[in-house]
C-alpha cells in the first residue's frame, strides 16, 4: 500500500514538472517573440521632433447635406509647451488621476491591468481601466479607439517601444500636448484658452485638477456642458492626488474647483446635438486618424432650423423636447435634442429613455392585424379587468361596439389591453423588437400603454418602416467621408431590402393612423395633405409623444421634463402633434403629396372571420346591435346631404349610438345615462377573442 502511495505521489510530481518546464518554454518563446516585435515597432518609430512637429489632432470638418460646412474640429489652437513649462499641478494631476504607477512601468502596467480586474470582480464592472499613459498616447497617435482585442494588443507593443525610445518626460510632454479633452481642444493648452481664457502655463490646482479629470470622458465631465459634473469629477482628481502624496492635506483643502472662473461660452445651435451625434460614429466608420478629413453628414439645415423653431415654440414652459426627422431612405434630416443645447447639450433624440405611452399602440394594433383583425372589424369598448389591472379609458367613457378602426383612432385604452390579452403581451414585445425597439420591454398586462422606456429615434425608425410600406428603415446620418483632396473613404451603402412586414399589414396600419390624424387623437397634427400617426401621453402627463409620417417623411416628437415629474396639460394630441405640423409642413412642402397606398387584405375564410363586420347601411348601430332607423342620408365623409361635415370625436360616437353626450349642443337621450367609472362587479374579464369581438347581446 505505502509503495503504491509513493509511486502516485512521484507521477504527480513529474506531471507537475513537465508543465512547468512547457510552461516556462513557452514563456521564453513568448517573451522572445514579443520582444522581436518591440523591437520591429521601435525602430519604425518616428523621432521626438518628428512626433511634436506632426499636427495636434485631426482637422475634421463637418458639412450638411448640402456641403455647407456647420463645425469644424481641427488642431489645436493652443501653443506647443515643453514638459519644464506645464505647471507642476496640472502634470501631478493627470499623473495622479491617469497612470499613478506611469515612473515605475515599461508602457504596460501588469499591477494596474490587475488592479482593474480586481475592482471589476469586486463591483460587478468596469470602474477603472488598466491603460497607462503611454498606451493611451500610443493608441491617440497610431491607433484608434475600436474594443478590439488585437489593437489591444498592437498599443501594448507600441507603448513598451516608446519606452524603450523616449524618456518618461518625453512621453509626458507628448501625452499632455497631444490628448483630446474635449470642446475641440487638443492639448493642455488649448484646452486651458478654451475653457478658461489664458494659457496652460497660469494653471492653478483647482483649473489642473478639472482639465484632468476631463480626459475620461470629455463630452460628459465637460465644465461648460455640465459644470456640475466637472467640479465632482475635479474634487475626485485632488482627492487621488492627496492620495498619491503629490499635495498635502492642507492644499487639498485649500482647493474649490466650484469657485474656477470659466471663459465664456462661444454661442451655439441645435445642429450640436446632430454633430455630437454623428462624429463618435467615425471610429467605426474610417481608420484614417491623420489625414484631414470632410464628413458629409444628412442633416438639412433648412429643416433643422424648422425643427428648432418647431420644439421652441410649442413645447411648454419648463419642459424639453425632442424631434427626429427620417427621409424614406433613413437618412436623418433634422434632429433636435432640447429645448436650448446652450442650457444642455443632453440629446434626448437618442439617449433618454422615456415612455412613450398610447404611441405604443402602433405594435398592439400591428400584432392584431397580423393575426387577421381587420380595421373594419367590430369590438366591444367596456370595462374590463386582466389579472388584477383595470385599464381606463380618457374620461372613463366607453362607447360600446365599435369599430377597430374607431378604437384605434380615439386610442381605447380597454381595446389594446384585450388585444394584448389575447394575443399576448409578448407577441407585442416581439413586434416591437422586429421594428427596431432595442431597449428592455415588460411582458406585463399594461405594457399595451406604453410602460415601457424606450428612445424617440427607435420610436421614429418603427413609424418609419409603415411608411415604407413594411420595409426595414435603418437611420444613419454620415453618407460619406472624404479627404479634403476628394478622396473617398467611407460611403453610405443602402443595406439589402428586407420586408419586417406584409405590406398590407403596413398599409392596415397606416389607414388606422390616417384616420387618427383625420378625425382622432391627433387631428392638431394635420398639414394639409395626407398624414398619418400616433399621439402618445403618458400617466400624470409625464410625457407627451406625436409620432407620423407624410409624402416619404417620418417625424416623431417627444416633450416632458427631464426629472419626469408632471407636466400640467401636455397631451400627445396638443404640444408634441402642433410641433409636429409646424415641421412637416415645412419638410414636405417641395415634395409630390403621396396617396397613401390602399389595402388589399388577404381573404378570410367564412368559418375563420374574426368579427362582424357591417355595410355602409348598417353603419350606424344601436346599443344593441340593431341599425337605427330614420337616419338621414349620408353624403361623402359620412356628413348630412347639405350640411358641413360632422366632426367624428367622442360626442359623434356617442350621437349615433344613442348614448348621451357631455358636449353641449348635444341631443340629450334621458335614457341613456353618461357611462361612468367601473366599479369592481361591473368589470368584465375577456378570456377569448371571442369576448373582444362579440355583440353585446352575446355578454
Amino acid at each position: 500500500m505505502g509503495k503504491k502511495k509513493k509511486n502516485s505521489s512521484g507521477t504527480i510530481g513529474r506531471w507537475f514538472k513537465r508543465l512547468f518546464v512547457t510552461g516556462v518554454i513557452f514563456g521564453i518563446i513568448g517573451f522572445i517573440v514579443a520582444g522581436v516585435f518591440v523591437s520591429i515597432a521601435r525602430s519604425e518609430l518616428q523621432s521626438f521632433e518628428e512626433l511634436k512637429q506632426s499636427p495636434n489632432g485631426q482637422m475634421v470638418r463637418v458639412r450638411a447635406a448640402d456641403g455647407t460646412i456647420i463645425q469644424t474640429l481641427g488642431p489645436s489652437f493652443g501653443r506647443w509647451l515643453s514638459i519644464d513649462d506645464i505647471p507642476a499641478d496640472m502634470k501631478g494631476a493627470m499623473v495622479a488621476v491617469e497612470d499613478r504607477r506611469f515612473q515605475y512601468h515599461y508602457g504596460v502596467d501588469p499591477i494596474g491591468i490587475a488592479r482593474s480586474f480586481y475592482e471589476r470582480y469586486k463591483q460587478g464592472r468596469f470602474t477603472q481601466g488598466g491603460s497607462t499613459i503611454t498606451q493611451q498616447l500610443a493608441r491617440n497617435l497610431f491607433l484608434n479607439n475600436r474594443r478590439e482585442f488585437g489593437r489591444k494588443i498592437r498599443e501594448m507593443i507600441l507603448a513598451t517601444a516608446m519606452e524603450t525610445k523616449f524618456t518618461k518626460d518625453q512621453i509626458l510632454e507628448l501625452y499632455l500636448n497631444k490628448v483630446y479633452f474635449g470642446g475641440g481642444a487638443y492639448g493642455v493648452d488649448a484646452a486651458s484658452r478654451r475653457f478658461f481664457d489664458h494659457s496652460a502655463t497660469e494653471l492653478d490646482l483647482a483649473e489642473s485638477a478639472i482639465i484632468a479629470g476631463l480626459v475620461k470622458a470629455p463630452s460628459h465631465y465637460s465644465p461648460t456642458a455640465d459644470a456640475k459634473a466637472a467640479i465632482d469629477r475635479a474634487s475626485v482628481v485632488v482627492e487621488v492626488m492627496q492620495d498619491a502624496g503629490m499635495i498635502t492635506a492642507a492644499q487639498a483643502n485649500k482647493v474649490k474647483p466650484s469657485e474656477v472662473k470659466l471663459a465664456a461660452d462661444k454661442p451655439q445651435n441645435s445642429v450640436r446635438y446632430f454633430t455630437d451625434y454623428a462624429l463618435p460614429q467615425l471610429d467605426e466608420l474610417i481608420d484614417e486618424t491623420e489625414k484631414p478629413i470632410d464628413v458629409w453628414t444628412t442633416i438639412d439645415l433648412k429643416l433643422q432650423r424648422a425643427a428648432t423653431t418647431a420644439i421652441q415654440a410649442n413645447v411648454p414652459r419648463g419642459t424639453q423636447g425632442a424631434l427626429v426627422s427620417l427621409d424614406r431612405d433613413g437618412a436623418v434630416l433634422a434632429m433636435v435634442g432640447g429645448a436650448d443645447y446652450v442650457a444642455s447639450n443632453y440629446n434626448r433624440a437618442v439617449t433618454a429613455l422615456r415612455q412613450p405611452g398610447s404611441s405604443w399602440k402602433l405594435f398592439v394594433y400591428l400584432t392584431a392585424l397580423e393575426a387577421g383583425l381587420r380595421p373594419d372589424d367590430q369590438v366591444i369598448d367596456e370595462p374590463v379587468e386582466i389579472n388584477g389591472w383595470i385599464p381606463r379609458n380618457s374620461g372613463d367613457r366607453y362607447a360600446g361596439q365599435i369599430s377597430l378602426k374607431t378604437a384605434f383612432t380615439f386610442s381605447k385604452n380597454t381595446i389594446a389591453a384585450q388585444i394584448g390579452n389575447e394575443f399576448g403581451t409578448s407577441t407585442i414585445a416581439g413586434m416591437a423588437r422586429r421594428m427596431g425597439i432595442s431597449t428592455p420591454i415588460n411582458t406585463g398586462p399594461a405594457m399595451v400603454l406604453g410602460s415601457s422606456e424606450t428612445r424617440v429615434i427607435e420610436m421614429v425608425r418603427a413609424y418609419a418602416i409603415i411608411s415604407a410600406e413594411g420595409k426595414n428603415v435603418e437611420p444613419y446620418v454620415i453618407s460619406k467621408v472624404t479627404t479634403i483632396d476628394g478622396d473617398i473613404l467611407y460611403q453610405h451603402r443602402k443595406p439589402p431590402p428586407k420586408q419586417i412586414l406584409e405590406d398590407w399589414v403596413a398599409a392596415g396600419m397606416t389607414e388606422l393612423m390616417a384616420n387618427a390624424v383625420e378625425s382622432g387623437t391627433g387631428r392638431a397634427a394635420q398639414i394639409g395633405r395626407p398624414a398619418a400617426g400616433k399621439t402618445g401621453t403618458t400617466s400624470s402627463n409625464k410625457d407627451g409623444w406625436f409620432l407620423g409620417f407624410s409624402s416619404g417623411v417620418t417625424t416623431g416628437v417627444w416633450m416632458g421634463r427631464d426629472d419626469a415629474k408632471p407636466v400640467n396639460g401636455l397631451e400627445g394630441g396638443r404640444s408634441p402633434a402642433r410641433a409636429f405640423a409646424s415641421y412637416m409642413r415645412n419638410a414636405v412642402s417641395g415634395r409630390r403629396t403621396q396617396q397613401f397606398t390602399l389595402v388589399e387584405y388577404p381573404e378570410r375564410d367564412e368559418d375563420d372571420s374574426l368579427a362582424f363586420g357591417y355595410d355602409d347601411e348598417n353603419l350606424f348601430i344601436d346599443e344593441n346591435g340593431l341599425p337605427l332607423e330614420g337616419l338621414p342620408e349620408l353624403g361623402e365623409a359620412g356628413s348630412v346631404e347639405g350640411t358641413e361635415p360632422e366632426l367624428l370625436d367622442e360626442g359623434w360616437i356617442d350621437r349615433v349610438l344613442g348614448r348621451q353626450s357631455d358636449t353641449s349642443d348635444a341631443p340629450a337621450v334621458p335614457d341613456q345615462p353618461k357611462p361612468q367609472a367601473p366599479k369592481p362587479d361591473q368589470v368584465v374579464r375577456p378570456q377569448s377573442i371571442d369576448d373582444l369581438l362579440s355583440s353585446p347581446d352575446d355578454n
